[in-house]
């Protein structure tokens, strides 16, 4: 067997119960779609996932790979020995992965991070000090947060896409001169709405200005094309992308940064160090000091290779399922779905809603406890858009969320309008009271405990 051999997906046998087919249909299979869970009720049903936008489940894959990749784990870049030498060649043809997985032009970087949040601000470190950055308030906060305030201009959420690049062309027409950033998300982690990045990254480039995409929720749902789209930066994070290794990635222009200061300090990243000197590396190694997370960079890669092998069947499937869960909670009385460019705008799977009379922690609680659904409630760390989403509802100061993705299926969807049907109409079937732990049935005999598993 040739060493790229074992990297190809295979079938893999496995001691836990969860394990899923490597191909289901025509989509790639995700480890755990046949996991069990409890209900207050004493009865087990399957899983139904609806919170991929946080962070989606492994690629059957993805995992295989890791695991081909395990017994000749190795450092990469610093040693001769065969495992390093092969390990190496995997941790560099990942960055090839990633590098045409978003489009990537020819001298465009690939720099390994932890997730999108590290990404962000790796970015921020490297931003020139006289720049402007240009951001809406609709962003996630990795994506709102890092820059320096007094260098930032925070736009109000847009309420069309049109108004989007308005927005950002009258910004950058009042900007001080000098270097201009954008930063954009390509779909809302809260609505799934996509954002006009093409059209935005035109008006930018009229006007100087650079674009970062944060395509943290975009990636994994549709395509991301750097060099057709013309924007300079787009960050991703693994674990969104099927691939919850502890890897994301920066991938773009290189000026800003190599002439940043090294994001950490240490071994790979140096050139040469004397006692009164050091000359930093340039290119990827400038930025990724210490010892690189390579098992992530390798499930990274694997799922990138995956996804885009199975790009249409993903999309054709995902469209599917949300037209079913927008169409079936439009027909609840008393459930309002939230939405910055209107019910006709394009958009990933994921829908915002809340439901009169209950609290949106209680109706996340009631749905895993009483039928397995798995959402998220709050204010999905984006607080000044859904504070704006939620202003003409005092009764509501959070939402749900509910995120889609190859961990879904029809059965999971009808289950979950159904269930909000009935919270809507008749309410929680049991007594709920708020913990430490967030809402709680107030009598609960699931086995909640997480017992080691090493």
């Amino acid at each position: 067997m040739s060493i790229l051999s074992i990297l190809e997906p295979a079938g893999t046998t496995s001691p836990r119960p969860t394990v899923a087919r490597l191909v289901t249909g025509s989509i790639p299979a995700t480890v755990g779609s046949d996991l069990l869970v409890p209900l207050a009720d004493g009865r087990v049903t399957d899983y139904a996932n609806f919170d991929h936008g946080a962070s989606a489940p492994c690629l059957e894959s993805a995992r295989a790979s890791v695991e081909a990749a395990l017994p000749s784990y190795a450092s990469v870049h610093r040693g001769n020995g065969y495992a390093s030498r092969i390990t190496t060649q995997w941790y560099e043809r990942a960055r090839a992965e990633v590098h045409a997985f978003v489009g990537a032009r020819a001298d465009d970087q690939v720099i390994f991070t932890r997730q999108t949040t590290d990404a962000l601000n790796l970015l921020a470190r490297a931003v020139p000090a006289d720049a402007t950055v240009i951001v809406f308030e609709s962003e996630h906060h990795a994506a709102l947060l890092p820059w320096p305030a007094e260098r930032t201009v925070r736009l109000a959420a847009p309420s069309t896409p049109a108004g989007a690049v308005t927005a950002v062309a009258d910004a950058l027409r009042q900007a001080p001169e000098g270097p201009r950033l954008v930063v954009v998300t390509g779909a809302s982690n809260v609505t799934g709405e996509i954002f006009p990045i093409a059209e935005l990254t035109k008006v930018a480039k009229a006007h100087g200005a650079r674009v970062c995409v944060d395509a943290a929720q975009l990636a994994p749902h549709r395509t991301v094309d750097l060099a057709a789209l013309g924007a300079d930066w787009v960050a991703l994070s693994g674990h969104k992308l099927y691939a919850p290794y502890g890897a994301g990635a920066l991938i773009g222009r290189a000026d800003w940064l190599d002439a940043a200061e090294p994001y950490l300090y240490g071994g790979g990243a140096t050139h040469a160090v004397t006692e009164d000197t050091v000359v930093w590396s340039t290119g990827p190694a400038r930025h990724e000091g210490g010892s690189p997370n390579v098992i992530g960079a390798i499930a990274l890669a694997s799922a990138c290779a995956a996804i885009s092998r199975h790009r249409d069947a993903i999309e054709q499937h995902e469209r599917g399922l949300l037209a079913r869960l927008r169409s079936g909670l439009a027909q609840i009385d008393g459930v309002t779905t939230y939405s910055l460019f209107g019910d006709d705008a394009d958009r990933v799977g994921t829908v915002c809603f809340t439901v009169a009379g209950l609290t949106s922690t209680l109706v996340s609680a009631a749905l895993s406890a009483e039928y397995g659904i798995g959402v998220r409630d709050g204010k999905f760390c984006a607080h000044p858009l859904v504070g704006r989403l939620l202003a003409d509802s005092p009764e509501h100061g959070t939402a749900v969320r509910a995120s889609l993705g190859l961990g879904t299926t029809r059965e999971h969807v009808d289950r979950l309008v159904d269930a909000v049907r009935t919270l809507a109409t008749s309410g929680p079937r049991t007594e709920y009271a708020e913990t430490a732990n967030g809402c709680q049935p107030s009598v609960d005999p699931r086995d909640l405990h997480a017992p080691r598993i090493w």
